[in-house]
């Protein structure tokens, strides 16, 4: 079992920047590809970034791409997402998820294992 904890959300204005953190528990983080995905009021949740095991492989989607950096702390078993240059468009509850994978990433929200309970951003002037 893996416990995921996203922080960091909040109310800011177009053209800013937040970090979202999601620190894990349980089993062997290291175990793990990790993504952050997104939900906005009457929409389907979305894939916004991932991550392989180690760090090394990311993929983002387009909506995101040179604006959102995803990162993993496997010290500190913990998953950021950098986010940049921030539009009302990206409002957002935001979740981080586990995917037990042997290698690569994993971009299709039905493969990963488990969820964090979000964490909200609102982007408005």
């Amino acid at each position: 079992q893996v416990s995921l904890v996203e922080s960091g959300g909040g109310l800011v204005q177009p053209g800013d920047s937040l970090r979202l953190s999601c620190a894990t528990s349980g089993r062997a983080f290291i175990s793990y590809a990790m993504g952050w995905f997104r939900q906005a009021p009457g929409k389907e949740r979305e894939f916004v970034a991932a991550i392989d095991k180690v760090g090394t492989i990311t993929n983002y989607a387009d909506s995101v791409r040179g604006r959102f950096t995803i990162s993993r702390d496997n010290t500190r078993n913990t998953v950021y997402l950098e986010m940049n240059s921030l539009r009302p468009d990206d409002t957002a509850v935001y979740y981080c998820a586990a995917a037990l994978k042997i290698w690569g990433i994993e971009t299709a929200q039905a493969k990963y294992n488990y969820w964090g309970q979000g964490t909200q951003v609102t982007v408005s002037s």
